[in-house]
């Protein structure tokens, strides 16, 4: 007999500081799922597909400059920007696994000069809640040493580490925290 309604997807989300190994695990989660035949999903913030996520590319690529409180109402833009699909996947049974999501706003926006915390989840506030978040740790130096690092704008080990210290701040019972383990 089939069922009269869809399970619901679940929504799971990778946070970290940049360069950390999110994108590797959220893939290997994909391929995971995937093969138990559950329906998943990729989403990645900020999405850099649509028109906020071009002036967001541009601002971490260092080809344009706005003021901290701008950025940060884009990033959380382009998260609103993507609800309607967000809950349309999940409420269809679709499980979306996150490569950054609001977390990752609030901790990089507040880990600058003059930036309050409590201001920047405001934005945030309605956005669908994930129902686990995996935290990947790494040290600065580590974080330093993996290709790319520094080439955007927030890659600066001193920024990192408030990042971090700000991801400390935001942890909630769905949270997990894992050490990536690097070898030179």
């Amino acid at each position: 007999m089939l069922s009269m309604y869809t399970k619901r997807g679940a929504l799971i989300v990778f946070e970290g500081c940049d360069r950390a190994g999110k994108t590797t695990q959220v893939k290997k989660l994909l391929t995971a799922l995937q093969q138990t035949n559950i329906n998943a999903e990729i989403m990645t913030f900020p999405d850099r597909s649509t028109e906020i996520g071009q002036v967001i590319h541009n601002y971490l690529t260092r080809k344009t400059n706005m003021s901290d409180k701008a950025i940060h109402l884009l990033f959380s833009a382009n998260r609103w920007e993507m609800e309607p699909k967000m809950k349309a996947h999940i409420n269809s049974g679709v499980t979306l696994i996150v490569d950054r999501y609001a977390y990752s706003g609030v901790a990089f926006s507040a880990a600058k000069e003059g930036m309050d915390i409590e201001w920047c989840k405001e934005p945030e506030a309605g956005l669908p809640k994930p129902d686990a978040v995996f935290f990947l740790t790494l040290s600065p130096e580590a974080l330093a040493r993996r290709g790319g690092f520094g080439e955007e704008r927030y890659e600066a080990t001193d920024f990192q580490e408030n990042v971090r210290n700000n991801y400390r701040k935001l942890e909630e019972d769905s949270w997990q925290e894992h050490q990536v383990v690097c070898f030179p």
